[in-house]
Formats: structure tokens, C-alpha cells, sequence
């Protein structure tokens, strides 16, 4: 099944682009120990899910760009064209000459309705294209006004337009020392109007993203590219072909509905959070190896220590015993709670690897049985350089906290009143925002009562 990817903003146009290169360097690349057979059905299910091909073979992304500015989408669309292995199609792009200035109401109420017909064509086509859909992907941020805004809008209407396609957006969290002034506000509306409409919400942080790219990269002055491309190489680990369990000898051929069914039982719960290991600078791979066992210790210990990255875990922090209503010690009052787990492993000698340490009780809420609310996906088949990696994806109390510090950054502002009538003047009430606060004020509630 294809996935046709909606790019919004310019954060969900830069991270676009790196994610499209990030997957035809990876099919382009070499593939481990696997066998030839196996690498060409790889090949084959990753230009089935993302590309379609023009006249003269090359991959064209299926994808529909969408910015209020063009500056943006005509530096992607060169770009990518200029690679010579990939390129967008010179007819789903959509922009206009003026932005959303930052402001979330202008997105979504303004820009929003005046050119929904005009982008919903752009991605009816796209869906056309597709032999079979298999849903949504869109990438945006939460911080500004059109990715945010217009995210939001376009969200809903691909929900009505595709009411039985899997929806799941990419949002990427602001730097909490502040890119914009209403940041705040942006994300509450942008969040709470993508819990009613998205399946899930897959979110990668600003901060963690920078911290991997100064700790673990060593990439001393950090551009907005390198962060992108620390993102679209986890994205690719998730999302590039795998075997799923009980999925038979093929690649699995619905990755959308294949995610919502392993990590989201329950529509109370979408927020889903993604840590990847190992991560290293090109250079440093011809110099490391790395074991199964060392790598899944540490992917266990940053899923129970709700650590970013492989680095600086706190090894202290245990799950509670079994049975036990109240934690053993202060440590453990730290310790984050899972719905489901879902781990990816890529490369050599996947298939002897050992998973029970994931599938302990105590990892997970008591109203999932263990062996519903873990999965695992293997592929033999090597990941951009990567001898062995893996990837975990997690429905759990991972973003708790930044979702409880954004709410009551923006709660403080509204309780003063602070720049609402800049969301007012676009139609966005008092009473919207309150809505907004109360979907998200249960979100926290539900994953703080896990």
C-alpha cells in the first residue's frame, strides 16, 4: 500500500525533503548480509510505499508540498531535482505570497478555507496515483501559523475527504527557550485539534533532536538540516519495509494501519514518541560493532528511564515490582509507564534475537495483556550504513512532561489574556481555546493515570 505524505510549512517541507533522501539513499545504498532476492522486495515495497516513477524511471515522491510563502518549496523542489535520484512532482506543489506570521488562527481559520479546494485537488490526485492508499503521513511543527494552523485545517479535511485512510501526523515540538512568543498557544490549538482528527501523533522533539546532534553526532555548529536529517533517518527506520510478526515470509504491505494497530488500542491514548539506536557520525561506523544484547539493554533502559538517547541513562530507575501499588523507592516514581511498544530491528542476525526483557508486565499498564502490547518487527536487511540497528516506538507517559509544561505555559498567558486578540481578530473565541484546554488537561490525565 502507498503512503501519500503532506508536507506543511516550512518545517514540514525541509523535514519532507530529508526524508525522501533519506529513503532512496537507503534503497540506493548497500544491504548488509541479506540476500539479493531479499534486497530487491525491499527496494520494491519502499518505492511502492513512497514513490511512483516518471517516463524514464526515476522516483518521484508522492507527496504534496503545501507552504503559504514559496521561497521554501521552490528551494525543496530544486533540491531534490538536482540529486538526479529523486525528485517531486512539478504538479503537487501549492503556495501563495504571503505567511501565516506565526499566528495559529490565521493558518487555520484564514488561509485554511480560502484554498482548501485548491490543496484537497492537488492531494485527490495524489491519492489517485496510488494503486492502493494506505493513508496519510503528514509532516508539520507546532510552533508557527501555517504548519501548525493550516496543519490542523488540512488534517480535518483529509479526516472527512478519507474517512476510512489511516491519518497519522509527524508534529515537531518546539525548543522550549522559544522560537516564537505564542508558541505556546500554537501547540495547545495545534494538539488538541489533531487528537479529534489524526489517528496518532508521532512527535519528535526540538531539543532531544539538537541534544543527539551535539552529544552523539558531534556536529559542533548546528543548522536546522542537521536536526532535520537526525529526524528523517529515525523516521526512515521506522517507516522503510519490514517483516511484521505473523505477517508471513513478504514485506508488510500496510505500514499505517500495521503502526495504528500495534500502538494505539485505544483512541484515548495517541501521543506516540520514537528513540533510535545506535546514532553515530558516518565516519565513526567503520570503527564500531555493536551486539544485539548491548544494544537492547540500552533501548530498555531509555524506554524505562524515558532517556532521549543513548547516553547519560539514568540506570537507576526500575520498574515497580509486580503487584506493588506503591513504588518501592523515590526512583521508581520516575519510571515511565507503557500502553504498547513497538521495537524495529535492522541488519545482521535479526532473527536469533532475544525480546523477552520487553515483554515484562511491569513495563506496561495493567489493562493490556503483555503479549498485546508489545511488538516487534525485523528485517535482515541493513539501514543506511547501520551493521544492526533499531528503533522503538512508544505509546507511553514519554511526553508527559513536555505536554504538561506547554499546557501551563499557555494557560499562564490566556490567564492574563496575552495576545488573544491576536487569535480573536481570526475568529478564534475564548471558548476555543478553553475547548483546547480541556482536551489536552484529560490527555495528561489519562496517560498521568496509567
Amino acid at each position: 500500500m502507498s503512503i501519500v505524505t503532506v508536507q506543511l510549512g516550512q518545517c514540514g517541507n525541509q523535514i519532507g525533503h530529508e526524508v525522501f533522501s533519506a529513503l532512496c539513499s537507503d534503497i540506493r545504498g548497500t544491504h548488509g548480509l541479506c540476500s539479493k532476492k531479499e534486497n530487491e522486495s525491499y527496494q520494491d515495497s519502499c518505492k511502492e510505499r513512497f514513490f511512483c516513477e516518471d517516463e524514464s524511471g526515476v522516483p518521484v515522491a508522492r507527496a504534496v508540498l503545501v507552504d503559504m510563502e514559496p521561497k521554501v518549496i521552490s528551494q525543496t523542489l530544486s533540491m531534490a531535482a538536482r540529486s538526479g535520484h529523486w525528485k517531486y512532482s512539478s504538479h503537487s506543489h501549492f503556495c501563495q505570497k504571503q505567511g501565516s506570521g506565526n499566528n495559529w488562527a490565521n493558518g487555520y481559520s484564514v488561509h485554511g478555507p480560502r484554498h482548501k479546494e485548491a490543496i484537497m485537488d492537488l492531494v485527490q490526485k495524489e491519492a489517485e496515483k496510488c494503486d492502493r492508499l494506505g493513508g496519510f503521513f503528514t509532516i508539520m511543527s507546532m510552533a508557527g501559523g501555517t504548519g501548525s494552523g493550516l496543519g490542523a485545517f488540512v488534517t480535518q479535511c483529509l479526516r472527512d475527504a478519507f474517512p476510512t485512510s489511516f491519518m497519522l501526523n509527524h508534529v515537531v515540538w518546539p525548543y522550549g527557550t522559544g522560537e516564537v512568543i505564542v508558541q505556546n498557544y500554537n501547540s495547545v490549538l495545534t494538539l488538541s485539534h489533531l487528537y479529534h482528527s489524526s489517528d496518532a501523533l508521532l512527535v519528535h522533539e526540538n531539543d532531544v533532536i539538537h541534544k543527539i546532534c551535539a552529544q552523539l553526532m558531534n556536529i559542533k555548529q548546528i543548522s536546522f538540516r542537521d536536526v532535520n536529517q537526525v529526524i528523517a533517518h529515525q523516521l526512515g527506520s521506522v517507516f522503510q519495509p519490514t517483516h511484521t510478526a505473523g505477517g508471513g515470509s513478504g514485506y508488510s504491505r500496510n505500514p499505517l494501519g500495521d503502526l495504528m494497530e500495534t500502538l494505539v488500542p485505544h483512541p484515548e491514548f495517541r501521543m506516540l514518541g520514537l528513540r533510535n539506536i545506535p546514532q553515530m557520525p558516518e565516519s565513526s561506523l567503520p570503527y564500531s560493532t555493536f551486539s544485539w544484547p548491548g544494544l537492547l539493554k540500552h533501548l530498555r533502559q531509555m524506554l524505562i528511564a524515558n532517556a532521549q538517547m543513548e547516553e547519560g541513562i539514568d540506570w537507576q530507575v526500575r520498574p515497580p515490582h509486580p503487584g506493588s501499588s506503591i513504588p518501592s523507592t523515590n526512583k521508581a516514581l520516575h519510571f515511565n509507564t507503557s500502553i504498547a511498544n513497538l521495537v524495529i530491528l535492522r541488519g545482521k542476525d535479526v532473527h536469533g534475537v532475544d525480546l523477552g526483557s520487553f515483554q515484562d508486565p511491569s513495563l506496561y499498564t495493567s489493562w493490556l495483556n503483555p503479549q498485546d502490547a508489545f511488538n516487534a518487527w525485523k528485517t535482515p536487511r541493513a539501514f543506511n550504513k547501520y551493521e544492526k540497528s533499531a528503533a522503538l516506538v512508544s505509546n507511553s507517559q514519554f511526553l508527559l512532561k513536555p505536554l504538561d509544561s506547554i499546557v501551563g505555559k499557555a494557560w499562564n498567558m490566556f490567564a492574563s489574556k496575552a495576545y488573544l486578540h491576536q487569535y480573536t481578530k481570526f475568529g478564534i473565541q475564548e471558548e476555543d481555546f478553553l475547548d483546547c484546554f480541556t482536551t489536552l488537561e484529560q490527555v495528561i490525565s489519562s496517560y498521568t493515570n496509567l
